[in-house]
C-alpha cells in the first residue's frame, strides 16, 4: 500500500542550513553531530552530497552524506548518520523515501555503491529503525560492526571486583575533577597514549576539538582529574546529547592508572554527573572495522558496567538493487 505521497529529493545547499538544523533538532534520531556546524568543521575533506526528502511539501527526512568517487557515503566523517526522520514519517513512507533515494542515485549516473551508517538506537528520541527494514529490501551487506560498551543508567551494572578495588584505592587519593580545564595538557596526554599504545592519532586535531567545543559548549566537554596538588592524572572528552553521554576520547598517565584515577572519574561521571542520562557510552574497543577486538580495552570498559551496542556500516549496491 502506497502512502500516496510524491517524494521530492533535493540536494543540500547552504541556504537550507536553518531548515536542516531545525529538522535535526526536532527529529526522532538526529543529534548535534548532524547539524551543519558540526558537519562542516571538516568540509574541506569531503564533497558534501547531503539530501532532503519532501513528501509533497513537508520535509520528512534528511540524510547527511558526501560523495567519494562512485560511492555515496552517509557520512564517513561522522560516527553515525543514516536517514534522519521526523515523528510523522511512517514505515511505508520510509520505504518510499528510500526508493526515491535509490532512484536519485541511479539517475545521477555516477554512483555504484552507497555506504550507510545508521544511528544506533540509544540516540533515538523515539524508535526510528524503519531505515534498517528499508535497506534489507535492497542489495545490502554488512561490511563493518563496531562494538561499543554502554551503561544503561536506569539499572547500571555494578563495577567489577577489580574496578571496585581500584575505586576504593582512588577514594583515598584526594583527587579533584574539573570541567573544561587542561585542554592542551590533556590533548598532549591523549596523543602520547594513542601513539604509544595503538600507533594512532586522535581523529580530531587539537584546534578542531577546541573549535567544536566552542560551537557546542553544552555537547562537547572535557572532564579531567588531578591529584590534590594539581598533577593531571587523566581525563575524557564527552559528547553529550539529551539521551547519551558518550566518551569520545579517554586517556590517563601511568601514575594515574596506578592510582585508579579513571576509576574515580568514571564512577563520578556515570553515577553522579550523568546519572539522569539514559545511557553512558564508554566508546568502541575495536580495530579494522570491528574485525579485531581490543580485549584489554573492552575488559576495562565492561568493568565499569558497559555492555554491547553496535555501530554498523552497510554497503548497498546501487546498480543491482
Amino acid at each position: 500500500m502506497s502512502s500516496g505521497k510524491t517524494i521530492s529529493v533535493i540536494r543540500y545547499t547552504p541556504d537550507k542550513k536553518e531548515v536542516w538544523d531545525q529538522f535535526i533538532r526536532s527529529s526522532r534520531n538526529g543529534t548535534f553531530l548532524l547539524e551543519r556546524n558540526y558537519m562542516e568543521y571538516h568540509a574541506d575533506r569531503f564533497q558534501d552530497h547531503s539530501l532532503l526528502f519532501y513528501a509533497e511539501s513537508r520535509l520528512a527526512a534528511v540524510i547527511p552524506a558526501h560523495q567519494d568517487g562512485d560511492r555515496f557515503c552517509s557520512h564517513n566523517g561522522l560516527t553515525y548518520g543514516g536517514l534522519i526522520v521526523d515523528n510523522k514519517t511512517t514505515a511505508q513512507l520510509t520505504l518510499e523515501i528510500f526508493d526515491a533515494l535509490i532512484a536519485y542515485l541511479k539517475e545521477h549516473g555516477v554512483f555504484s555503491t552507497m555506504i550507510y551508517k545508521p544511528s544506533p538506537f540509544i540516540y533515538h528520541r523515539y524508535p526510528a529503525e524503519e531505515d534498517l527494514y528499508a535497506i534489507m529490501r535492497h542489495d545490502t551487506r554488512l561490511i563493518g560492526r563496531k562494538i561499543s560498551s554502554v551503561v544503561q543508567q536506569s539499572n547500571p551494572l555494578p563495577f567489577s571486583t577489580l574496578r571496585r578495588r581500584k575505586l576504593n584505592m582512588a577514594k583515598t587519593q584526594n583527587f579533584i575533577v574539573y570541567t573544561n580545564h587542561h585542554w592542551e595538557e590533556f590533548w598532549k596526554m591523549l596523543e602520547d597514549t594513542l601513539s604509544d599504545k595503538h600507533h594512532a592519532t586522535p581523529v580530531h586535531s587539537f584546534d578542531e576539538i577546541k573549535h567544536l567545543h566552542e560551537l557546542f559548549p553544552k555537547n562537547v566537554r572535557l572532564f579531567t582529574i588531578t591529584s590534590h596538588d594539581g598533577e593531571l592524572m587523566g581525563g575524557t572528552v564527552l559528547y553529550t546529547t539529551d539521551r547519551v553521554a558518550h566518551a569520545q576520547y579517554i586517556a590517563s598517565t601511568e601514575r594515574g592508572r596506578n592510582r585508579g584515577a579513571l576509576d574515580f572519574l568514571f564512577d563520578y561521571l556515570i553515577h553522579v554527573r550523568f546519572r539522569n542520562r539514559e545511557y553512558f557510552d564508554l566508546g568502541t574497543s575495536v580495530e579494522d572495522g570491528g574485525r579485531m577486538l581490543n580485549e584489554g580495552l573492552i575488559f576495562q570498559k565492561e568493568g565499569f558496567g558497559g555492555r554491547a551496542v553496535v555501530y554498523d556500516t552497510y554497503e548497498i549496491n546501487i546498480k543491482t538493487t
